[in-house]
């Protein structure tokens, strides 16, 4: 299917404009919408490249500037450790409800698009997949993905966390059930930046709550699904493609609706 690149809206928020990036099916039509959040380097060539396939499997896909308060619209910071550092000094001074606020905005942009069905899910990469996580608490969001998602467990010997203060309480939130939709959490099983004891934190919590979710792990780095640099791992990614996209066309889509019917009349 092919898709229009570069078209872009710059909304206004609080904290000043946030440059969102669409990516859409060139055919006329209404499509389900899909906020993609990117790592801390911003709206990169392999975050617009998945935008890309998501697009192209029937998505109008919105990747939000995360870091629009410290950042020129359009900056995009490099995979090195100045853009790494760059990139986690901004995620550690921005506080939670500006993200909150941003993500909000972006939602009902979304849902207001002229090609969105408005029905919404959600995708993240690194700390976009800590971003999807939290923007699975909204009751819009019906599907979120979240991919090796940084910085939502909270360890005794490493506290991590979100926001100024490095104190989100996304943990405690998805514990009481906040997540309504239902969960993709994908982890690579070398990844330092999620041990396994993160990992085990974040299933008990999902557990807990009762969410509708899928774990899967795979023997992979941090960044596996990244097609740039050395750690991509493009079988690894093309597993967890089809599994985003299972989830995203039976929630978005029509399979859930055309399931319930069938539920209900197995009934009579």
């Amino acid at each position: 299917m092919t898709i229009l690149d570069h078209e872009t809206s710059d909304l206004p928020t609080p904290t000043g404009p946030m440059r969102v990036h669409i990516f859409r099916p060139a055919a006329d039509g209404k499509y389900p919408g899909i906020m993609l959040y990117s790592e801390i380097f911003q709206a990169t060539g392999p975050i617009r490249r998945t935008a890309a396939l998501l697009a192209g499997n029937g998505f109008v896909v919105a990747v939000p500037e995360i870091f629009h308060q410290h950042e020129a619209p359009g900056s995009v910071l490099s995979y090195d450790s100045a853009g790494a550092d760059r990139g986690n000094w901004c995620k550690a001074n921005i506080d939670m409800a500006s993200f909150d606020a941003d993500m909000a905005i972006t939602r009902e942009f979304l849902k207001a698009h002229p090609n969105c069905t408005g029905k919404l899910g959600s995708m993240g990469i690194c700390v976009g997949g800590h971003f999807s996580f939290r923007n699975a608490m909204s009751p819009d969001v019906l599907a979120a993905v979240c991919l090796y998602a940084t910085d939502i467990h909270k360890l005794a010997s490493h506290v991590r966390g979100l926001g100024t203060g490095m104190a989100d309480d996304s943990l405690e939130r998805a514990r009481r059930g906040d997540i309504k939709g239902e969960l993709l959490m994908v982890w690579g099983r070398q990844d330092p930046h999620v041990p396994f004891e993160g990992r085990v934190q974040i299933r008990e919590a999902l557990e807990q709550s009762g969410t509708l979710y899928t774990s899967l792990e795979y023997n992979g780095a941090h960044a596996f699904m990244r097609d740039e640099g050395p750690r991509y791992n493009p079988v690894l990614a093309n597993f967890v493609y089809a599994h985003a996209l299972e989830l995203f066309k039976r929630k978005l889509g029509e399979g859930d609706q055309l399931s319930a019917t069938v539920a209900t009349e197995t009934k009579h």
